[in-house]
């Protein structure tokens, strides 16, 4: 903030302008002072400017960071993920709340359908709030803490959001989808996706069916008889959308989309391998950004859709495995758990990988011939939509292992686990 503007802010000639400027450079320098001394500006602040300019400030630079992680690459569920990882309960609830109120600003034919389904996922799909009032000045009520506290965790949602390096764009922003629906200046796969035709959501019931009995049962040899069965099911399902849209000479009937999928931790590298690996059984490439916590899926719409949920499902179940585990030590009582937990993953994702090409390559010889040229078309699409947003990404890196036990037990629960896409199966969180 200006000279001009303290000025200004002390002499009570403030507009809510002056205060987002002030703000923005307040939660700025917090992240070099620290929560004390934002906190300190923010009573200060709060001391010289109305109450309702003070509002009107926040949502002003939430809506302007918003905004511009928007522009650069940031879907809603990341801003929600990455507001829970590095912020406090609050500042999760204010990013959400952030998002709704930007949101308004589009129309929603200008809006891409994936954006829309995600805004509703994570709750920011409409305003709550009374539009005749800053929305800031109405939290209290709503998240039930006191004013001075939201206006922090407001501040520290900002400083948050000043940190985030830029992302590839996978889904255009609001505002640029034309009414048609169809993405213009972004990566190929950027636009909106068929959903599943009737025949595809009967073998994906089945699918569901198949698993939750194979989840139920008490006999670990009946369990992956139909987990096997569940993913020979599963391989059918994307062959035959792969066959529904035929090739023709000259001219790529495949689209390629990317998508991402966030991940906890502790073990990040070995979590990341094994949604490699479930993303290469599946004609899927991934690329992983560990130090923000997620990995990127680029595939067709079929097989991310079959990644995103066995992924999912596969990391409960390994978590699960793990834990079962317990505690772990050498002769001399020095404790193991970690590096034998990081072994049991990292053996856990390389088995699955295993299971899964097994399985998907006896359902693609019994396709036929008339495959091959699809899943060519599909991964020359593919490794398009790779080169377009990653042309920089560096070579992928290598894991190893240093305990034997945990190597052999998570081999072992790799085979035991259920190759599922039931949804109710991965609501169920286990951290490690």
């Amino acid at each position: 903030m200006s000279v001009g503007d303290d000025e200004r802010l002390r002499s009570g000639a403030v507009t809510a302008q002056v205060v987002a400027q002030w703000l923005t450079g307040l939660a700025a320098d917090g992240l070099h002072r620290g929560p004390a001394a934002v906190l300190a500006g923010l009573r200060s602040v709060s001391g010289l400017a109305a109450p309702r300019v003070v509002d009107a400030a926040v949502a002003i630079v939430l809506r302007a960071q918003v905004d511009r992680l928007w522009s650069l690459g940031w879907l809603p569920a990341d801003l929600a993920e990455v507001a829970r990882r590095q912020g406090s309960a609050l500042a999760a609830a204010v990013v959400v709340d952030a998002m709704a109120d930007a949101a308004v600003q589009y129309a929603p034919a200008t809006v891409h359908p994936r954006w829309l389904a995600q805004l509703r996922a994570v709750g920011a799909d409409a305003p709550w709030w009374d539009p005749a009032a800053p929305y800031p000045g109405q939290w209290a009520a709503r998240h039930g803490a006191d004013r001075e506290a939201l206006l922090a965790a407001a501040l520290e949602l900002v400083g948050v959001t000043l940190r985030l390096p830029a992302l590839q764009v996978i889904v255009p922003p609001p505002g640029h989808v034309p009414g048609d629906g169809a993405a213009t200046g972004f990566a190929s796969g950027a636009g909106p996706s068929p959903g599943p035709s009737p025949s595809s959501e009967k073998m994906l019931s089945r699918v569901r069916a198949l698993l939750a009995k194979a989840e139920s049962t008490e006999f670990p040899d009946e369990a992956e008889a139909l987990s096997a069965k569940a993913q020979e099911l599963m391989s059918r399902y994307s062959i035959e959308q792969a066959l529904a849209a035929p090739v023709v000479p000259g001219r790529r009937a495949a689209v390629a989309s990317a998508r991402r999928i966030w991940l906890d931790a502790p073990y990040l590298g070995p979590k990341t391998l094994l949604v490699a690996e479930v993303g290469s059984a599946n004609h899927c490439r991934t690329v992983s950004s560990e130090k923000l916590g997620f990995v990127t899926v680029l595939g067709a719409e079929v097989d991310l859709d079959v990644v995103e949920v066995l992924a999912t499902s596969l990391l409960v179940q390994a978590s699960r495995a793990m834990l079962a585990s317990g505690t772990q030590y050498s002769r001399l009582g020095t404790s193991r758990t970690r590096s034998f937990r990081h072994s049991f993953l990292l053996s856990y994702a390389t088995r699955i990988g295993e299971r899964l090409r097994e399985a998907a390559s006896h359902t693609e010889a019994a396709a036929g011939t008339d495959l091959v040229p699809v899943l060519a078309d599909r991964a020359d699409a593919v490794d398009t939509l790779f080169r377009t947003l990653f042309a920089a990404t560096t070579a992928r890196r290598s894991f190893s292992a240093g305990n034997a036990a945990g190597w052999g037990a998570g081999r072992s629960a790799a085979d035991r686990a259920v190759l599922t896409t039931e949804r109710r199966a991965v609501r169920r969180s286990s951290r490690p």
